[in-house]
């Protein structure tokens, strides 16, 4: 009896214990509101239905800069970074001068643009015409005021005396209530500012022409040209040129290869439903995610290549 009841006893906790050990994945996104935590989600959850074995979760964090930190310190197996950030921490320059991190790419997402908006009472309707003009640049130290100080430098327009550093919101009510002439937002078009801003007056979006960037791109060669399409937004009536800094996910260079191609492969194969989290997600393909900053991690170029 007494063996009977230790027998039972060890198959219980057999039972009890998970058949395998699960891998745990942690994705470096931003903050709630951003469209970088909101894929991500949409990332994580394709990963834990579709990857055996392994769970995966978004982290809430400060973006671009902590996510490669913490990637290449092995506190995340992934993160997500615009691509002049990620080409930034590889070379060792910019926020990371001198201190290059050991980073690889897994893939291009989507466009995140730089849109210079500003409304028809200003008068306002060319890069030539901010000379002088009070412009609401973004968030102080953020990727949307690192560009538009490059932009506006190119085009021999930039004053600091003039530059305001604004949320994306209050940049657009400032616009609205006549405190700066224009308001500069960094992200995938249309975005919820410009529309509101759309909504509250007649927007005028400023376009770049590619011979007064050419320059400026062969300088920083993470930035790319980009069309936003007419109708875009209601009062945008033609297409756009405007500098892109895409959005992009990474990993360490050593990570696992066989990890980093199942999770391409989670997301990549499963693209239709990631749609279905945010409309900007539709705009992520296997024909533009290899159009990298830095080079492609063996796992993601293994996936990709058997496309």
């Amino acid at each position: 009896m007494k063996h009977a009841t230790l027998l039972a006893a060890a198959l219980a906790a057999a039972v009890a214990l998970p058949a395998t050990a699960q891998q745990r994945v942690s994705i470096g996104t931003g903050g709630t509101g951003g469209l970088f935590y909101v894929i991500g989600a949409g990332m994580a959850d394709l990963i834990t239905e579709h990857m055996e074995g392994t769970t995966a979760r978004a982290e809430v964090t400060g973006a671009s800069v902590e996510n490669i930190r913490r990637t290449a310190a092995g506190e995340l197996e992934m993160g997500f970074s615009s691509s002049s950030t990620l080409y930034e921490a590889a070379t060792g320059t910019g926020a990371f001068e001198g201190d290059p991190q050991p980073v690889a790419s897994m893939a291009y997402l989507y466009p995140a643009v730089l849109q210079i908006a500003t409304t028809a009472d200003t008068g306002i309707t060319s890069m030539a015409d901010l000379a002088g003009q009070r412009i609401s640049m973004g968030p102080p130290g953020s990727n949307a005021a690192v560009l538009a100080e490059r932009l506006l430098q190119a085009y021999g327009v930039y004053d600091e005396g003039n530059a305001q550093y604004l949320s994306y919101s209050e940049g657009v009510d400032a616009l609205t209530n006549g405190t700066v002439d224009a308001a500069v937002v960094l992200a995938g078009a249309p975005v919820a500012a410009l529309i509101d801003l759309d909504a509250r007056a007649d927007m005028v979006l400023l376009g770049v022409d590619e011979a007064s960037v050419a320059a400026m791109v062969q300088e920083y060669p993470f930035y790319q040209l980009y069309t936003i399409p007419a109708g875009t937004y209601p009062d945008v009536t033609q297409d756009t040129l405007v500098i892109n800094d895409p959005a992009t996910i990474f990993t360490r260079q050593d990570a696992d290869p066989a990890l980093v191609e199942g999770m391409m492969a989670a997301v990549f194969d499963h693209l239709d439903q990631l749609g279905q989290v945010h409309g900007v997600a539709r705009l992520i393909t296997p024909e533009t995610a290899v159009n990298v900053p830095i080079p492609l991690h063996p796992g993601a170029d293994a996936y990709f290549a058997g496309q």
